[in-house]
């Protein structure tokens, strides 16, 4: 179905003259105009479907009539300052402290992962009565000026490192200093991070929180190694501090096994703030911080009221009880589970054929797969990632995008109803690219072999 709208080189010349160069497009080179989709496909002007393994934040798919349905009844019928009472925000705050642990049972609704990381850093001073923080390399928070403090993906780019902020090394089993061989990495990482804040009171300085991802997304889809939060939290706790978990990314059931990821570090683990955001809202704006009720008595004691003028609005509450809805009656963490742990293991298989696949690791539909130059000395193969997801676009219309510290990992993170048919489709055609690359000797990198 062709769009009525714009030519894709008006709206592209359109872009280019009114819109920040900052801001940037997928497949820059040769972008990709969306006018619709649906479920796990998008759709060009031209009726072109493009298998969608980027969008996370369509959590239950693209359009879903259920969230359409329920945020047009309530845009009918009221939306609000959130100062008024209603219903929604009540019940959505209800439904979503059923599954966190009992501890975690205040909540504060703002509109996107950057508010909820800000409001968590405003919390954690504000209960802490302490101003450092401690965030993992490479990690990424937000773009709030606060935020972009805390990320070191960001802040190494542009002003550098505050002397309140402190880098522990990112738990990295694949290639960091502590690897799968070590027989305790879990520790030794909890035990940098110990050492880090013991250099912080060596300086004078006290620490007010650790920001960790449940899962490192930028850091290129890392998987915390076993015991690793636990430690942490007893570290960071004993010098004052608290523990936020960032689930903007990885939240919602995404894993499959557990609704939040910070859950796979064991039930004996619960950190003291959550943030959520992108999946909630199914592509809506809306995003939440939970935290326990003495932080949360701490905030209100200052005296200063909190206010979101949209965050919390009937609307978006709505849209976010439907998401709900939809995970649990459409069984989506199921299907995580089941399509993840196929797509990963097709990947595995395909590692034992192609020497350019590093690592493949991941947990539900949170997929990284890591390309290298040559495997005993992991050189990042950055250039054969580019090429290989161009070819996936153009080719196969498969949209997918890399992360990790030098764009060498491979990123699947598609809406959660992603089904097995599109996990071998992204495998077979990634397995004849490769196949084509080794047979024609293309080596963009260095050392491709």
């Amino acid at each position: 179905m062709a769009s009525r709208g714009l030519k894709k080189e008006e709206t592209l010349a359109m872009r280019e003259r009114l819109i920040g160069q900052s801001c940037r497009l997928f497949y820059s080179d040769d972008p990709v105009k969306i006018v619709r989709a649906r479920g796990q496909y998008l759709f060009d002007e031209n009726g072109k479907r493009y298998l969608d393994c980027i969008s996370n934040v369509h959590h239950v798919g693209h359009c879903h009539p259920s969230i359409t349905k329920a945020a047009v009844a309530q845009m009918d019928l009221l939306n609000t300052n959130t100062r008024f009472l209603h219903d929604n925000i009540v019940m959505y705050a209800d439904r979503l402290a059923a599954t966190l642990p009992d501890k975690l049972c205040v909540f504060y609704f703002v509109n996107s992962g950057s508010e909820a990381n800000d409001l968590a850093l405003r919390l954690a001073r504000q209960y802490t009565q302490h101003e450092d923080v401690i965030v993992l390399d490479h990690a990424y928070h937000g773009h709030l000026v606060s935020l972009i403090d805390i990320s070191p993906y960001k802040f190494r780019k542009l002003a550098g490192q505050k002397e309140w902020v402190h880098v522990a090394p990112l738990p990295d089993v694949y290639r960091g200093k502590f690897r799968e061989n070590h027989p305790e990495p879990g520790q030794a990482y909890a035990d940098a991070v110990k050492d880090l804040i013991e250099d912080v009171h060596r300086k004078g300085r006290k620490v007010s929180a650790i920001f960790v991802e449940s899962l490192p997304s930028v850091g290129g889809q890392i998987i915390l190694p076993e015991g690793y939060s636990s430690k942490v939290a007893e570290y960071v706790h004993s010098a004052g501090g608290v523990f936020v978990a960032d689930e903007v990314q990885t939240g919602f059931g995404r894993v499959g096994s557990h609704f939040w990821a910070f859950q796979l570090q064991g039930e004996g683990f619960c950190p003291d703030i959550v943030t959520m955001g992108k999946p909630m809202g199914n592509g809506h704006p809306v995003a939440c911080v939970a935290t326990t009720v003495e932080i949360a008595g701490a905030f209100t004691a200052n005296t200063v009221e909190y206010f979101n003028t949209f965050g919390g609005n009937p609307v978006s509450c709505a849209i976010g009880l439907a998401v709900l809805d939809v995970i649990e009656q459409e069984d989506l963490r199921g299907n995580a589970m089941r399509v993840g742990a196929h797509l990963k293991e097709l990947f595995k298989k395909m590692q034992t054929r192609h020497e350019l696949i590093g690592d493949v690791r991941g947990v539900g539909l949170f997929i990284g797969v890591e390309l290298v130059t040559e495997r005993g000395k992991k050189t990042p193969a950055t250039k054969t990632a580019a090429h290989i997801i161009k070819r996936l676009k153009e080719e196969d219309l498969i949209c997918v995008s890399t992360d990790g510290p030098w764009d060498n990992v491979l990123k699947l993170k598609p809406p959660m109803c992603f089904t097995v048919e599109n996990a071998e489709l992204v495998a077979q055609c990634f397995d004849r690219i490769l196949t084509d690359m080794k047979a024609n000797d293309l080596k963009l990198d260095k050392e491709d072999i």
